[in-house]
């Protein structure tokens, strides 16, 4: 009975199949587009900005994603969603025949499927709340959707790859465009909401009002904490293995350890939902991660290494589910949309601006030193984390 109750139900699936559709298809125009203005002759700087682009829009639009989901349900979003990242697409292929102003092109395209992923994924979460009737079944949804930003990582690339050394950017850009139109067809398999009432824009409550929802700053707290650890970690482990002279292959090992730790927590929690509580896997997660942070500059070897990445991406990997299962208790129901705007606003910021704040404390004062600070913030954090409670249940 419970392993029934941990497999994830066929509505979730087509959630998870609609997000790997549109994530995978940004996450291939975010390796392709840089490449293709390198090959330009682009400097540097112009593909750092074309990077950041991809963040810019969520940061603008989420809020708008948020009220459009909590208005119209998922089928609306998600059409917007998939009309934004397929004009993202085009606008790739359109670069590849302009003999000038194709960065620009290039640019509108990183926009484009930035702001439509992000449209899509606050749709997909708010609606896989929806479908849960009591928290340890909200704790399994959100596991199994954990999953689906890992696997479009792997999927958008590689397609991405693969098509730029068989046939050239234009066809890659083609096949990445057409990517996301797999989301409308996996919609077919999600229930159709009923419309939510209309409200005045007079009358509609001001979207940051849900700051003063109990706990629910403290929660943003810990998740930009928690977030910030795995952009640094990201940023500090090629430069920590490159002056430890390890290789560029033990570094991507590293990663890929890593990555496949965070998974495999994943797909842990949904048998070990019902024994989990959120405050303490959150308080877990972050004094592990402190604790790994203290050790990781002492690491010489790569599967030293290697091991400081395996604890930390358990201890990440299980930080999502819980994170969105509080959300979704301590805030109302009809603003849920808005919710999960503001917490995507706050991590794309966040994406945004720490690498350069990462980039600056480390060249001043290395990489030991900013693994350490951001050790000591973290374990600070966990006081926060030990007040993020359920104020109340709100399930649809």
């Amino acid at each position: 009975m419970a392993e029934a109750a941990a497999r994830p139900s066929r509505a979730l699936l087509a959630l998870i199949g609609g997000q790997v559709a549109l994530h995978a298809s940004m996450a291939g125009i975010r390796l392709a587009a840089p490449l293709a203005a390198l090959r330009e002759g682009h400097a540097a700087w112009a593909v750092g900005v074309l990077l950041g682009l991809f963040a810019a829009a969520p940061i603008v639009l989420a809020l708008a994603a948020g009220r459009l989901a909590d208005r119209h349900g998922y089928h609306v979003p998600i059409r917007v969603a998939v009309a934004l990242t397929v004009a993202g697409g085009l606008c790739a292929v359109v670069a590849t025949f302009l003999p000038a102003g194709e960065f620009i092109a290039l640019c509108v395209a990183a926009i484009l499927s930035g702001a439509g992923t992000n449209f899509g994924l606050i749709a997909i979460q708010r609606s896989a709340g929806r479908m849960a009737n009591e928290p340890t079944e909200l704790k399994r949804i959100f596991s199994w959707l954990g999953l689906a930003p890992a696997l479009a990582n792997v999927v958008g690339p590689v397609i991405a790859g693969t098509l730029i050394d068989a046939a050239g950017f234009r066809f890659a850009f083609v096949a990445l465009a057409a990517l996301p139109l797999a989301s409308l067809v996996w919609a077919r398999f999600v229930p159709v909401e009923a419309r939510a009432p209309e409200t005045s824009r007079s009358r509609r409550p001001n979207s940051w009002n849900l700051l003063r929802e109990p706990g629910f700053t403290r929660l943003l707290l810990v998740n930009w904490l928690l977030a910030s650890s795995w952009d640094v970690h990201s940023f500090l482990v090629p430069l920590l293995g490159h002056e430890r002279g390890i290789s560029a292959s033990a570094i991507g090992v590293i990663l890929g350890v890593f990555a496949t730790a965070v998974a495999v927590v994943r797909l842990a929690i949904p048998v070990l939902a019902h024994r989990l509580r959120e405050s303490d896997v959150l308080v877990g997660a972050m004094l592990a991660s402190a604790a790994v942070f203290a050790v990781y500059p002492f690491a010489r070897a790569s599967w030293v290494m290697g091991c400081c990445a395996a604890v930390l991406g358990l201890a990440l990997g299980a930080v999502q589910p819980m994170i969105m299962t509080t959300l979704h208790q301590i805030t109302p129901v009809a603003r849920h949309g808005e919710a999960i705007a503001l917490r995507s606003m706050a991590i794309n910021l966040s994406s945004a601006l720490m690498p350069l704040a990462f980039g600056l404390v480390g060249a001043t004062l290395g990489a030991p030193a900013l693994f350490w600070l951001m050790g000591g913030a973290v374990a600070s954090g966990s006081l926060a984390a030990r007040r993020v409670g359920v104020a109340k249940p709100a399930f649809p």
